[in-house]
């Protein structure tokens, strides 16, 4: 391989001939050797986007010239489509604020705008530092980035994915609104519901879902830009932030505002770890769907078998014919995923000293995770799961009838004591309860009126 030489405050660096990165980050790539964890894409995409804005806003304040801008903002643009991928290599697991990463990107731009430039004839030189990094500083834009991605993240990713499970539920509730089946507390018998309501209760759970990430990210939209090193704007021209916070809004097409308090901005990641906590929220209401779909599809001949699923795949290399409820542990498997980071963003972001977070790549690295696994856990149950759910109204029936929990229903007409004497003698003597309740002398109309499933289900 072919190296060229850069040059930083430490002095110089062989760097790989191929790659457009400099001294900071081939440092950076060298000294953490540690896991496999490389800072997410989304926010290599969103720190072009950030670079570009400051560019732009940098130029119009007459702090750097035009030539400069044009260069920089094609780079960033360059970045933004992907074509630059394989010039971000480094790990999670570095300084904490980010700065090797930052300046990744500086580096990345700087050389790549001297290439454009020199394409059009023109010899300026960009430097990472003066140019690229202008107005700005690694603890300004590393958690200015952190908000950006992780509102564009679950705008464009996790909610159109909730969007679509709840339009397929929508879909199951209404076409179920009439079959009347048992319900079950405590994992025992309790009074009928139709299978409908009981899947009407996963549909508002992810309604509720997104009217909580919706709020959620209204705090994530301050941001940290022009605060500089520790929130004083040091090297920031005067209006650099609110403009910045415009231009970065209509790049984005998201609503961006500087934030009021530059010193929170910095040293408190508290904004991060309300939207994460509404993401564990959302892995909670994921685990107890899909534990209730594979509980109701359990057998299918010597479980509750109320309702099937697909055969997405054999289910067993040893025993013939089995089918696993597959997607359903798939999506616990994440939501178990998405409660562990939820613990590593609330540890990180209580460790701020004085002016600065120094967890910030983690926490980035956390939150990009829980969204993308969520999102593509959830299209995945819906695709693969949810759509393809029928009753088995047989089963439903069957089950219905069987359960001396329908007694409930002559509470008001006999009381509650007379009404657990019948289900007792019911399962003692092997009777149904309408036979136990005939021989206590209620009347076979009273019965039969009392007892209607749909009456006791509320429809």
């Amino acid at each position: 391989m072919d190296y060229r030489i850069e040059k930083d405050s430490l002095g110089e660096v062989a760097v790989p001939g191929d790659k457009l990165w400099g001294a900071q980050t081939q440092r950076s790539y060298e000294n953490f050797r540690i896991g496999k964890e490389k800072i997410p894409t989304e926010l290599v995409t969103v720190f072009a986007q950030l670079k570009k804005a400051a560019a732009i806003v940098n130029g119009e304040l007459d702090v750097l010239d035009k030539a400069r801008v044009e260069a920089i903002v094609q780079a960033c643009d360059e970045i933004i489509r992907g074509k630059w991928k394989d010039n971000f290599p480094l790990a999670v697991w570095m300084t904490g604020s980010g700065t090797q990463f930052n300046m990744n990107v500086n580096e990345v731009i700087a050389n790549r705008a001297v290439q454009i430039a020199a394409a059009h004839g023109s010899s300026i030189t960009v430097h990472p530092n003066d140019h690229v990094n202008k107005s700005q500083s690694s603890n300004d834009i590393f958690p200015t980035g952190l908000h950006v991605m992780t509102v564009l993240d679950i705008q464009q990713r996790l909610l159109p994915a909730l969007q679509k499970m709840q339009e397929a539920l929508a879909e199951k509730v209404a076409a179920y609104a009439q079959i009347v089946k048992i319900g079950r507390t405590h994992l025992q018998d309790a009074t009928p519901l139709t299978l409908g309501q009981e899947m009407s209760g996963w549909m508002r759970m992810i309604q509720r879902n997104v009217e909580f990430l919706q709020s959620g990210i209204s705090f994530l939209r301050d941001i940290a830009m022009g605060g500089t090193a520790v929130g004083t704007g040091i090297n920031c021209p005067e209006g650099f932030a609110c403009r910045f916070a415009e231009v970065i809004s209509t790049l984005t097409n998201e609503t961006f505002t500087t934030a009021p308090n530059k010193f929170q901005a910095l040293a408190s990641k508290d904004e991060l770890v309300v939207v994460h906590g509404m993401l564990k929220a959302l892995a909670c209401d994921l685990m107890k769907i899909a534990n209730d779909i594979r509980w109701l599809a359990s057998g299918p001949r010597c479980g509750i078998g109320e309702i099937t699923i697909p055969a997405n795949e054999p289910g067993s290399s040893i025993m013939p014919s089995k089918v696993n409820p597959t997607q359903c542990e798939a999506v616990t498997m994440v939501a178990v995923q998405v409660m562990g980071n939820d613990v590593t963003v609330g540890m990180a972001a209580s460790q701020g000293n004085f002016e600065l977070n120094v967890f910030m790549p983690v926490i980035a690295y956390n939150m990009n995770q829980s969204i993308r696994i969520l999102s593509d856990a959830i299209i995945s149950l819906t695709d693969h799961c949810i759509i393809g759910i029928q009753p088995k109204e047989e089963q439903i029936a069957r089950n219905l009838h069987n359960s001396l929990i329908l007694v409930t229903g002559l509470v008001p007409e006999i009381g509650y004591d007379k009404a657990c004497s019948i289900a007792k003698k019911a399962a003692e003597r092997g009777m149904t309860l309408r036979e136990v309740a005939l021989e206590e002398g209620i009347a076979p109309e009273v019965f039969d009126k009392l007892m209607d499933v749909k009456k006791l289900a509320h429809i």
